[in-house]
C-alpha cells in the first residue's frame, strides 16, 4: 500500500507548480482576507507551493506527520499576516481548504490510475488519513508561530507608539506631523478627543490593559469615530487614548457616556475636549488628566464617566493640588451645610440649582422637578444650615458648592443626628 501511495504522490509531485497554482486561485477566491493585503498576496502562492511541496515529498517517502515542519516561505507568510492583523482564523481556513482542494486532487489521480476499485479505495483511505496528520502538525505550528510572532510584534509595536505619543505631549522639539502620524499610525492633522481609561486597583492584576483596548475600540463607532483610535498604555490597569474625528463633532462626549453607561464591566473614564492638530492632541490629553484628577479625589462615589466639559470641573480640577486647605475653606463657607449628611446633600444640591437658575425658585423647581415651595422651602434650610445669607458672599458660595459637588462634603457623617 505504502508503495501505490509513492507513486500516486510522486505523479501529483509533477504537477506541484499546476496543483499549488490551483489552490492559490481557490484560497484568493474563499477568503477575502488573504488577497486584500499587497505586502503578503506575492508569498501566499509561495507559501502554498512549499506546504503543497513538503507534503506531497512526505507522502512519497512515507515521513511520519511527527517530523513534518512548516516550510520557509509558510513560516514568513504566517509571520506577515500577523504582522498585518490578518487574523488567525483566515490563515487556518485557508489550510482547511488546501487540504480539500488537495484531496480532491488525490482522488482525480486515482480515478486516472489504472488501479483495481479496491486499491483505490485503501489508497484513497490512506492518503487521505495521512494528509488529516499533515494539517494537524501544520497548523498547530501555525497557530503557535503566528500567536508568538503577533504577540511580538504588538509589544514592539506599542513601545514605538508609546514612545511617539509621549514625545509629542512632551512637546519638547517641533512635531514633524506627517512622519509622526505614520510613526503612530494616527492623523494627528485631524480634531481628538482624549480619554484616560482606568480600572480601580482590585489588588489581583488580570488582563486590565487588554479589557481597556477592546473598550477603547469599542467606543469608537458609538462615539462618531472617523477612523481606529489610538491606545497607549499607562501603567497596568489605565490607558491613555485618542478617538479621531475629521472634523469637530459636538455629540462625541454625550455619545461616548452612553456607551460606557450600558457597559456593566466598563472602565472608570476621563474625557478631555475636542480640539485640532499636534497643539489639540496635547490640550485634549491635559484636560483628561485634569478631569481624572477630580474623578480620583471624589473616589467610587462619582459617576463613572467624568468629561472636561462637565459644570464647574475645571475649576475644581484647578483647586485640586491645594484639597487640605480648600476644604478647610468649604466649612468656613459653608458652615454646618457642609457637613457629609445625606439632607445636607440634598440641601446643597438645591441652593446650587437655585443659584445657577438666576435665583429663580420656578426654573430651579423645573430642573429638580420640584413643587417651587418645596424648592423654597430647602433653599431657607440651607441657608439656615449656613447659619448666615449668602447675599454678601454669593460668589464664594457657589464655589463652594462646586467643590462640595465634585469633591464630597467637608465633614464625615454625624454619629448622632
Amino acid at each position: 500500500m505504502d508503495r501505490l501511495v509513492g507513486i500516486i504522490a510522486a505523479r501529483m509531485n509533477e504537477r506541484v507548480t499546476e496543483i499549488s497554482a490551483s489552490i492559490r486561485r481557490g484560497v484568493e477566491q474563499e477568503i477575502s482576507e488573504l488577497r486584500a493585503d499587497v505586502h503578503t498576496v506575492d508569498l501566499l502562492g509561495a507559501s502554498v507551493q512549499g506546504n503543497i511541496d513538503t507534503v506531497l515529498h512526505a507522502l512519497c517517502h512515507d515521513i511520519p506527520a511527527a517530523r513534518i515542519h512548516l516550510p520557509v516561505a509558510a513560516s514568513e507568510y504566517t509571520r506577515r499576516l500577523a504582522q498585518h492583523g490578518v487574523p488567525l482564523n483566515a490563515l487556518v481556513r485557508a489550510y482547511h481548504l488546501g487540504q480539500r482542494l488537495v484531496t480532491e486532487e488525490v482522488f482525480a489521480e486515482l480515478q486516472a490510475a489504472d488501479l483495481a476499485p479496491a486499491d483505490q479505495f485503501l489508497v484513497g483511505r490512506a492518503m487521505t488519513t495521512r494528509l488529516f496528520g499533515y494539517l494537524d502538525q501544520v497548523i498547530q505550528q501555525v497557530v503557535a508561530l503566528y500567536e508568538s510572532e503577533r504577540e511580538h510584534w504588538l509589544e514592539t509595536r506599542n513601545n514605538v507608539r508609546a514612545l511617539g505619543v509621549r514625545e509629542i505631549l512632551e512637546g519638547n522639539s517641533a512635531v514633524d506631523v506627517d512622519a509622526t502620524t505614520e510613526k503612530i499610525r494616527y492623523p494627528l492633522r485631524w480634531h481628538h478627543l482624549a480619554l484616560i481609561a482606568w480600572y480601580p486597583d482590585s489588588g489581583t492584576p488580570g488582563d486590565e490593559l487588554g479589557r481597556l483596548e477592546r473598550f477603547v475600540r469599542g467606543s469608537a463607532e458609538p462615539a462618531g469615530a472617523d477612523a481606529t483610535p489610538l491606545f497607549v498604555a499607562d501603567d497596568q490597569r489605565s490607558g491613555w487614548a485618542w478617538l479621531p474625528y475629521r472634523s469637530a463633532r459636538s455629540d462625541a462626549v454625550a455619545r461616548l457616556r452612553g456607551f460606557t453607561a450600558a457597559l456593566s464591566d466598563a472602565p472608570r473614564v476621563a474625557i478631555g475636549a475636542m480640539a485640532p492638530g499636534v497643539a489639540g492632541f496635547r490640550r485634549s490629553h491635559r484636560l483628561a488628566r485634569s478631569a481624572r484628577s477630580v474623578a480620583l479625589a471624589r473616589g467610587d462615589t462619582g459617576d463613572r464617566v467624568v468629561a472636561a466639559d462637565d459644570p464647574g470641573l475645571p475649576v475644581a480640577a484647578l483647586l485640586g493640588g491645594h484639597e487640605t486647605e480648600v476644604r478647610e475653606w468649604v466649612g468656613e463657607v459653608l458652615g454646618d451645610l457642609a457637613c457629609d449628611t445625606d439632607n445636607d446633600a440634598r440641601l446643597r444640591e438645591t441652593l446650587q440649582v437655585f443659584l445657577r437658575s438666576g435665583s429663580s425658585y420656578k426654573a430651579a423647581a423645573m430642573e429638580l422637578d420640584l413643587h417651587s415651595n418645596s424648592v423654597k422651602y430647602r433653599v431657607g434650610r440651607a441657608i439656615s444650615r449656613r447659619g448666615r445669607p449668602i447675599a454678601g458672599d454669593r460668589l464664594d458660595v457657589e464655589l463652594a458648592l462646586l467643590i462640595c459637588h465634585w469633591y464630597g462634603p467637608r465633614a464625615p457623617r454625624p454619629e448622632t443626628a
